[in-house]
């Protein structure tokens, strides 16, 4: 005969469930981490009871002195988890009607349906100010680096081919805008999170006349003028995840940011490219070649770009078939949202710190940069200024280029005489383009690397992150 557990169940049921049935059911191995949440909801729940008189004043106190004993415990490490309860907040419920019988009326008018999703909302409130907070970290250290190395420059690439000059500083000021983007759109998933759901019941609410308002107050799902922000319909409230799966889609986005920045860091490591040096802190060694350092935590860092993908679609995935309202299905939505964000997380601070420990190579930097075919498009816009149609100017820079690899020359090797048998328009001044420092001062529009552009940005990013 199988074990049954002995856990309490509604009236409904006869016997507890089958061991093999508790096992696979309970969540609380993973969601006890929303036991500050569960807490405070809890806390405010009892207020709102009280406020509308269901609760004793008394009672209301049993309620909230239990409930921070129980806070204080799990902070301690000293409370003691049972899988038999099934979650986390039957663990707490039962903890608390041990200690006061007054902890049995704390889950009126309240279900666990709403008190999950609570309990997520607030939680994930916290953990995108914290990304927040990291992602503006992350990019003090790009600007750090970029201001560091504004003297230095480098190829620029298309297609991983040398193809146009850029000083360093522009090419890691890139990041900066991009994890911009990510710190927008993270502002934007807290403002659809910051909707208070308690009260909307199993999924009709609630006879008893709750004061959803207060509640929402209490917990801070109020708007920027204070003003309390609930959900509209008690189906939705409690069946919505799109805040989860909302965090999943800009979680995989900073993560394939992050991947495309390791990317760069492990070419511009590579003997190859030589560019960069990251420090011993941030690499590995290898069990066989004495010689090697490995990118390793770079590498890492574009790998775990696809663990958050397939959290992502494992959100989109779980959704995608679910009726209306409350499915069982949504147990399996808190570890990858969990993984989601302690993997993004874990990922930006490392890179930043990483940032810090990496060094230029800037004699590597100016002889790739030294290669004179990236000022091609120079030579095309030099013909243009002359009158000539682009189209027919690219043509002539090409049959230039043709010209100088068949004789094994850099196109500044190129004498006068020999452009000038490519086309007529070439005329004496033509070699001034090669020297790179004008060239890039020349590219002094708005958003371009020349030096004074650069710095402009520095300026702004630097008020912008507020760095004195």
């Amino acid at each position: 005969m199988r074990k049954k557990v002995p856990v309490s169940r509604s009236g409904r049921f006869e016997s507890g469930p089958d061991a093999e049935v508790a096992k696979f059911t309970e969540s609380v191995s993973f969601d006890w981490r929303l036991w500050e949440h569960d807490i405070r909801g809890s806390i405010a729940h009892a207020k709102m009871l009280g406020k509308i008189g269901l609760l004793s004043s008394a009672e209301l106190k049993e309620i909230t002195t239990g409930l921070k004993q129980i806070a204080a415990e799990i902070y301690n490490g000293k409370f003691k988890w049972n899988q038999n309860l099934e979650d986390v907040h039957m663990n707490i419920e039962a903890a608390l009607t041990k200690r006061f019988p007054s902890g049995a009326k704390l889950h009126t008018a309240r279900s666990r349906n709403d008190q999950v999703a609570l309990d997520m909302r607030m939680w994930l409130r916290d953990e995108i100010k914290a990304l927040q907070d990291e992602i503006r970290d992350l990019q003090r250290a790009f600007l750090f680096f970029a201001e560091r190395n504004r003297d230095v420059i480098i190829p620029g690439y298309t297609h991983l081919q040398r193809a146009q000059p850029v000083y360093f500083g522009h090419h890691l000021l890139a990041y900066v805008e991009m994890f911009d983007r990510d710190f927008s759109r993270l502002e934007d998933c807290w403002h659809r999170t910051n909707v208070c759901t308690l009260g909307s019941g199993a999924i009709a609410g609630s006879t008893i006349p709750l004061d959803r308002e207060f509640v929402a107050t209490e917990l801070g799902f109020v708007d920027a003028k204070g003003k309390p922000r609930i959900t509209q319909n008690s189906m939705d409230g409690i069946s919505d995840r799109d805040f989860a799966l909302e965090f999943g889609s800009v979680g995989a986005i900073i993560a394939v940011h992050l991947s495309r920045l390791a990317e760069d860091l492990i070419l511009w490591a590579s003997s190859e490219f030589n560019f960069i040096k990251i420090a011993d802190a941030y690499t590995t060694g290898s069990s066989l070649m004495p010689q090697k350092k490995n990118p390793d935590i770079a590498e890492l860092t574009r790998g775990k770009s696809a663990r958050v993908i397939g959290d992502l679609m494992s959100l989109l995935t779980l959704m995608k078939g679910l009726p209306m309202t409350y499915n069982r299905d949504f147990q399996e939505d808190k570890e990858a949202l969990f993984d989601s964000v302690d993997t993004v997380r874990a990922s930006v601070r490392v890179v930043a710190n990483m940032l810090r420990a990496v060094t230029v190579n800037a004699a590597a930097c100016a002889r790739a940069a030294s290669d004179s075919a990236l000022l091609a498009t120079d030579l095309a816009d030099y013909l243009v200024r002359k009158g000539m149609p682009f189209r027919q100017a690219h043509h002539a820079v090409g049959a230039a280029v043709a010209r100088a690899e068949k004789q094994g020359k850099e196109l500044h090797e190129l004498t006068t005489e020999e452009y000038k048998a490519v086309d007529s328009s070439f005329g004496e001044d033509l070699h001034r383009l090669f020297n790179l420092k004008k060239a890039l001062s020349r590219r002094s529009i708005p958003g371009a690397p020349a030096p004074i552009e650069v710095q402009r940005q520095i300026v702004r990013w630097k008020k912008i992150l507020e760095i004195s």
